[in-house]
């Protein structure tokens, strides 16, 4: 009563201008409240909140959960004075003099090609697609669909269709760190930690740039790449990796799949076999909510895709000057051949749980989402975006509903 009653009186002022003071006074030190909440909540976190993650097995699921955009796509960007640098960590001494990932220990293996074979011809076992978006450009067309499964994050699927050029080429991009550090913004370290000279199976270290609330987050990936005829299929998905030590900042993403199918395609301008069609399905659980980086992504999806045209092109370029290529676009080039037809004959024959890990990751613990923590959270998203990528009234709206879903999630 006391609350309506301080409301009442604030009300009677004698003038619009008083009123519209004195409301600000009122309801200021409820939002800088909020957002000091907030921020404190996201950058801090207690050592024992790391123990139920650190037991979660890091092999991917059969389901696919977010093109290289994952919460990338939202491309924020705050001043230099508020975002914290990290260096990210070093091998360990015991394993830095060795590189060599033997391939009877390979952390991608032929299973993992036979998912990625599912999800290319949609035959996963997962819930229907969801068409998002339909674009195009003179060079490029795109399509993205994305759907939520009963667990794990919100999983995504893309078709590019990129015009004069060839399956070895944009393979070779994607897997090149070294350039891809001159056209994604977001990446800020790539390491390879493992690398077989026989199957090209990799394993690398990634450091993303994500927004002040946040701390950047880490990622070890396993990579390896198999070819049936000019058709490649490019696995790439979170690995353990005893060597990395486990840091509070940047924090570790534990359960992370991205990869690409890839081959020729007609182009749309003559009907040639001249352009390249790119089929990427990517997931991730980067340790927000899952409903507001779906809306991220959404609204941040394609211009983070127009993006990657210009990258392309520019590689096109470098390659065609005659510079050195660098490693990790040498062992873009050391594939595993393989006949899919019969692979395929084969897995049939498998049972799919044979394939799965046993357990699949539940809804993480922890999801239950405060209401203030879901607006106030949605304040500091919108406060902190650039070039209107997300309005501050849609995230406004959206975020009285999601304080309702936050108990669900």
């Amino acid at each position: 009563m006391g609350l309506v009653a301080a409301l009442l009186e604030i009300l009677q002022r004698p003038t619009f201008g008083e009123v519209i003071l004195e409301l600000g006074m009122f309801m200021a030190p409820i939002w800088i409240a909020v957002l000091v909440g907030v921020l404190v909540g996201w950058s801090w976190k207690p050592k024992w909140a790391n123990l139920a993650i650190d037991s979660v097995p890091t092999t991917h699921v059969p389901a696919l959960q977010n093109l290289s955009f994952g919460f990338s796509t939202l491309k924020l960007q705050v001043p230099s004075w508020i975002k914290e640098t990290h260096s990210p960590p070093s091998i360990s001494s015991s394993t830095s003099s060795s590189l060599q990932l033997e391939a009877k220990k390979s952390v991608v293996t032929d299973a993992d090609l036979c998912y990625l074979d599912g999800l290319v011809e949609e035959q996963d076992g997962g819930p229907a697609w969801i068409q998002m978006m339909d674009r195009s450009t003179p060079n490029m067309s795109y399509q993205a669909w994305r759907r939520d499964p009963e667990t794990g994050p919100p999983q995504y699927r893309s078709r590019t269709v990129y015009e004069d050029a060839t399956p070895e080429m944009l393979r070779d991009f994607f897997w090149d760190d070294e350039f891809r550090l001159k056209w994604d913004d977001m990446l800020i370290h790539a390491e390879t930690l493992e690398e077989c000279p026989t199957t090209g199976t990799m394993v690398v270290q990634w450091v993303r740039k994500f927004p002040f609330f946040c701390s950047d987050r880490e990622y070890i990936i396993g990579r390896r790449i198999w070819e049936s005829g000019r058709t490649y299929y490019c696995v790439t998905k979170s690995v353990p990796c005893s060597s990395v030590l486990r840091r509070n900042k940047p924090r570790r993403v534990d359960l992370y799949y991205s990869s690409w199918f890839i081959r020729a395609a007609e182009s749309k301008r003559d009907g040639r076999m001249t352009a390249c069609e790119v089929l990427l399905f990517h997931y991730e659980d980067m340790g927000i909510p899952w409903e507001i980086a779906k809306l991220g992504v959404r609204q941040g999806m394609w211009g983070a895709v127009r993006k990657i045209d210009p990258g392309l092109r520019a590689y096109q370029k470098h390659r065609a000057s005659g510079d050195p290529i660098s490693r990790c676009a040498f062992m873009a080039q050391v594939n595993t051949k393989v006949d899919i037809e019969n692979l395929r004959s084969m897995g049939s024959e498998t049972n799919l749980s044979e394939i799965e890990p046993e357990d699949s990751p539940e809804k993480p613990a922890g999801r239950n989402i405060p209401r203030f923590l879901v607006v106030g959270g949605a304040i500091a998203l919108a406060c902190s975006l650039d070039r209107g990528l997300l309005t501050k009234a849609v995230i406004f709206g959206v975020a009285r509903r999601f304080a309702g879903i936050g108990k669900r999630l």
